[in-house]
């Protein structure tokens, strides 16, 4: 025993970086988190970095298993460390003549922006602040300090309502007859201190701790307990959601422990936050922004609107010139685009921070390719570098250049995220995501976004802020998540009381929205328009193609998708699919002029009955199909027959029943009555695919007849169709015998009818969606070409979810990490996987080149993607738009697996 506890306090907690010494080059970011790790990364790599230290993420870890207690001999790690800081800086913690310092910040391994707490001028106290007073000559200074930290350490430790600090500081400018913080007098800070204090001690029950070390302490458990606050869970679970992994299985935040430098000395001092390339459009331009005589939390927080840095050479050129070059060395460095925070401390510029940059898909795409051309990174590291879920962004929508030209511009703001977004105003991110989950379209309407509004970010299709730059909190959430997003619209004044806002035009006049109003993003732009404005959709750009091409070359996956109209096939045939793995026959008998006769065959009492009525389907079937068949001339088209029960073609409100009655000529009460007979308990189980060609197999005669006319018509015009009937719901071989004899006598008979001399190479297959076909795909391959897995229901079935009424219960499966993300969007791979993975393996066990695919949502899920690569299926089928979402994420799988 006495040996483990040794060993525990062996494990090392605290990592210095400084001139000193730096211990955290070469450790692993989960270890160090993002930001601990780069801060040591730019200390070796000689940046102007203030000194500091890093407590690791597995103290975070440690700290929750122990009941929210630091580990012991944490504190001891840091005093030494502390003791470091002081020898290289020449200076001490609360000393009255030039005192240490320290900022305390969050930093996990996978960024999440504004989500956790950050203490700033931690170590002043009321001798300290004298001591900061005379170090800098700068009493105002000093004391804006203090306030800072008592305001910040009150929210941040101690969950003070903020409002109270705010009304203080109200009383002190009305006092001093002053509008802006900035032009409070010294004397005005220091009794704004003494204020401050009071309202810490009514509130809190205790003074404010005059001890740094104490500070320092309850800082750190701060830091740590920000992991699990309502924004950072909110945070991590919806990106989750969105196929990150990684975020999902973090064990906690590092905390760094930084000497402070101050941009808030006066006007020859300033902070600063920036992307070394333009993260909306990938330009090789420097983009980013900064504030006169502030600190960097002032940036971020929106409170302010800053400066663009390309005007920062006119305020101070040599430390815009010495930015500029720093932007080339962590390039040639990181070979990535960076995300920077800097300070300038009395003219000296120094480095707070560096991470990789979020950005949006289209600049993902395009900075992947210019640093291909630039020599940078590689063609194979370029098609690792992008995110695949990311090209959704290049897929977004835009407005119609006529429409938006005609469009009723209220105001422009910051074009902070690009996009269209085009939706109803929700004034708090609760309200945001109560509409959305309501259907509607809603656009988050906040003078700033703090994190607290992560949730109502999620919902919304877009958010407007009436402060902030393009670099605030809502900005670089927004582009993250590729949310359009319009910053710093300051002509919009927001009442959200009143739930409603007032735009001041150019000529003075004001205008109001409510709840009820609709207006429209243009992210790209900036601007803000009145109502409904037309979208069109996006047209992709050379950098798309070229990265497109490279992941082309390096996968060997092949991608088809999920079409039912030759629009939908040319669409995603532009996309580059090659072939369709899902045709869903269904889809094609809910247009008006069908539905009548598929209504007539399920009310027919006689197979004769039931024959005319599919007979008048008949011609509709075979027009679909010769019209899929050309869009996908050359390629393989899978058509799987009718799969839902029949009930579902039936009306079942008594006003529809009715209208049916009177289209067909019937009495309601035979609707009512056969609609009542073909009533299932559990429709997801019972009467629908095989089994109703089983029990209706002139419903397959129809079908498969009307795909061998169009492919017979098709190569009479000399168009290359390459239908596959799929088999839909198989669970034994013996179904699928049956069937397979009744599609191949149908062939037959066609192709005589027809008096067609030519090859058709029509394969029989069958679509893998019940867990006993798989536990017998050997017997089942005996009868098929091929296998399709249905991963969608065959996830319901291994799970026993109803994918329709999971919403009751699986955000908090997700929470509890029960499931680590939701298996309808992400293939469920140790369970279903499981399956999958033995149907591969029984089925080409029988035969041995057996062509097999995946066929559900999930084959334009990067992460399933991957699998499917590994267990070695031939392709994946997705929605149009999915396609280049699996190719890239193909290569990816097929450059990592190797």
């Amino acid at each position: 025993m006495a040996k483990k506890s040794q060993a525990a306090k062996a494990v090392k907690m605290v990592y210095y970086f400084g001139k000193k010494k730096t211990e955290g080059k070469g450790h692993p970011k989960a270890l160090l988190g993002g930001k601990g790790l780069n801060l040591a990364e730019m200390t070796s790599i000689g940046l102007p970095v203030p000194p500091g230290f890093t407590i690791t993420t597995e103290v975070c870890g440690d700290y929750y298993k122990s009941g929210k207690q630091l580990p012991k001999g944490l504190m001891d790690e840091v005093h030494e460390a502390v003791e470091t800081l002081e020898q290289e800086l020449g200076k001490k913690f609360g000393d009255n003549d030039n005192p240490l310092l320290v900022s305390v910040r969050s930093g996990a391994a996978v960024s999440m922006p504004g989500m956790m707490n950050t203490i700033l001028n931690l170590g002043l106290n009321d001798v300290a602040v004298e001591g900061l007073a005379k170090a800098t000559k700068n009493e105002r200074f000093a004391f804006d300090a203090y306030r800072r930290l008592i305001n910040m350490y009150g929210d941040v430790v101690m969950g003070l309502p903020h409002h109270s600090f705010e009304e203080a500081f109200d009383k002190i400018k009305k006092k001093y007859k002053v509008t802006e913080d900035t032009d409070v007098p010294a004397e005005g800070l220091r009794e704004l201190c003494e204020a401050y204090k009071a309202v810490y001690k009514k509130d809190a029950g205790e003074d404010f701790p005059q001890d740094p070390i104490k500070q320092l302490q309850l800082a750190i458990e701060a830091v740590f307990g920000s992991w699990n606050a309502d924004r950072a869970i909110s945070y991590r679970r919806i990106e989750a959601a969105k196929g990150n992994s990684e975020i999902a299985n973090l064990i906690g935040t590092a905390v760094n422990v930084q000497a402070m430098v101050y941009g808030n000395m006066g006007d020859d001092s300033g902070t600063g936050v920036g992307f070394t390339r333009d993260p909306n459009t990938g330009q090789n331009k420097f983009y980013g922004e900064f504030l006169i005589n502030a600190q960097g939390e002032d940036v971020v927080a929106g409170i302010r609107t800053p400066q663009p840095v390309s005007e920062m050479g006119k305020w101070d050129k040599a430390a815009h010139k010495e930015l500029m070059e720093i932007k080339k060395t962590l390039e040639t460095h990181y070979k990535e685009m960076q995300d920077i925070e800097f300070t300038i401390e009395k003219g000296k510029l120094f480095m707070l921070q560096t991470r990789t940059g979020k950005r949006n898909g289209i600049a993902a795409v395009k900075i992947a390719c210019d640093m291909v051309k630039e020599g940078l990174i590689t063609e194979k590291e370029a098609v690792l570098r992008v995110p695949a879920s990311d090209l959704t962004h290049c897929l977004l929508p835009s407005f119609k250049p006529t429409a938006r030209n005609a469009a009723d511009v209220l105001c422009r703001g910051l074009n902070a995220s690009p996009g269209a977004a085009v939706g109803k105003l929700a004034f708090t991110a609760p309200e945001a995501r109560e509409r959305h989950e309501a259907g509607e379209e809603v656009i988050l309407v906040r003078r700033e976004t703090s994190p607290e509004d992560v949730e109502g970010m999620s919902a919304a299709c877009g958010i407007l802020t009436s402060t902030g730059g393009a670099t605030s909190h809502a900005a670089v959430v927004a582009r993250g998540w590729g949310k359009c997003c319009v910053a710093g619209a300051s002509d919009v004044h927001i009442n959200e009381k009143a739930k409603k806002i007032t735009v001041t035009d150019a000529e003075g006049n004001t205008r109001t929205f409510t709840a009820k109003d609709t207006i429209s993003l243009d992210g790209t732009t900036g601007e803000v328009m009145a109502g409904e404005v037309e979208t069109q959709e996006p047209k992709l750009s050379g950098d798309f193609a070229k990265l497109m091409q490279w992941a082309d070359k390096y996968r060997t996956l092949k991608i088809r998708t999920n079409a039912d109209s030759p629009a939908d096939s040319k669409r995603a045939r532009d996309f580059g699919a090659e072939g369709i793995g899902l045709c869903r026959t269904e889809h094609m008998f809910f247009e008006a002029d069908r539905i009548i006769h598929m209504r007539s065959m399920i009310l027919a009492d006689t197979e004769a009955d039931r024959r005319a009525a599919l007979k008048k389907l008949l011609p509709f079937q075979r027009k679909d199909f010769e019209g899929i068949f050309k869009a996908m001339a050359g390629c393989p088209v899978t058509v799987r027959l009718l799969d839902p029960p029949l009930h579902e073609f039936l009306p079942h409100e008594a006003a529809a029943q009715k209208q049916m009655a009177e289209e067909l000529d019937v009495k309601p009460a035979e609707i009512k009555k056969r609609s009542s007979a073909l009533h299932e308990s559990n429709p997801m189980l019972g009467h629908r695919g095989c089994r109703l060609s089983i029990t209706y197999p002139e419903i397959l005669e129809m079908q498969v007849q009307a795909i061998v006319e169009a492919a017979i018509s098709c190569a009479k015009k000399k168009i290359d169709a390459q239908p596959e009937i799929m088999i839909p719901l198989v669970g034994t071989a013996a179904e699928l015998q049956i069937l397979r004899e009744k599609v191949e006598a149908t062939i037959e008979k066609t192709v005589a009818a027809k008096k067609f001399e030519g090859k058709l190479n029509i394969l029989i297959g069958t679509m893998i969606e019940i867990p006993r076909a798989c536990l017998t795909a050997d017997e089942v391959a005996e009868y098929a070409d091929f296998f399709s897995f249905g991963t969608n229901d065959l996830t319901q079935m291994t799970f026993g979810y109803s994918r329709d009424d999971v919403g009751g219960f699986l955000p908090d499966y997700i929470e509890h990490k029960i499931v680590p993300v939701d298996p309808f969007q992400s293939l469920d791979q140790s369970g279903v996987g499981q399956l999958v993975e033995m149907g591969v393996t029984k089925g080409r066990s029988k035969k041995t080149k057996l062509k097999i695919g995946i066929c559900g949502e999930h084959g334009g899920d990067p992460a399933s993607v991957g699998f499917c690569n590994k267990v070695g299926l031939d392709y994946v089928s997705c929605s149009p738009f999915r396609v280049p979402i699996a190719r890239l994420a193909a290569a990816q799988a097929a450059l990592s697996q190797k």
